[in-house]
């Protein structure tokens, strides 16, 4: 999206009033926003030192291997379904080819 349509939001993450210039809308702002301040709150309670940058720091790891952990699940997923559709697409051309070899 072009620069025209994105909005500035003031959003606060971690107790620090932030401005976020996005083209996504409120509704996914708020949910981002939320999500990021849940896990810096878990976080923090996980911190010895009780640090806001710690938590934060702590918070992006998880985040992280959330991400990567859902991505690597949606691969797997998305080579199952590939190998589903190549065995199909086997199979249809297997019956193809008998199905000719009878009209002869």
């Amino acid at each position: 999206m072009n620069q025209a349509e994105k909005k500035i939001f003031e959003v606060t993450l971690a107790g620090l009033s932030l401005k976020l210039k996005t083209s996504h809308e409120a509704e996914t702002v708020d949910q981002l926003v939320s999500y990021v301040n849940q896990k810096v709150s878990e976080a923090l309670k996980m911190t010895k030192s009780g640090s806001i940058q710690n938590a934060a720091l702590l918070a992006s790891l998880n985040m992280a291997e959330e991400l990567i952990t859902l991505k690597q699940r949606a691969q797997a997923e998305l080579e199952k379904i590939e190998n589903k559709a190549q065995k199909v697409l086997s199979d249809l051309e297997s019956s193809r080819q008998q199905s000719k070899g009878l009209d002869h």
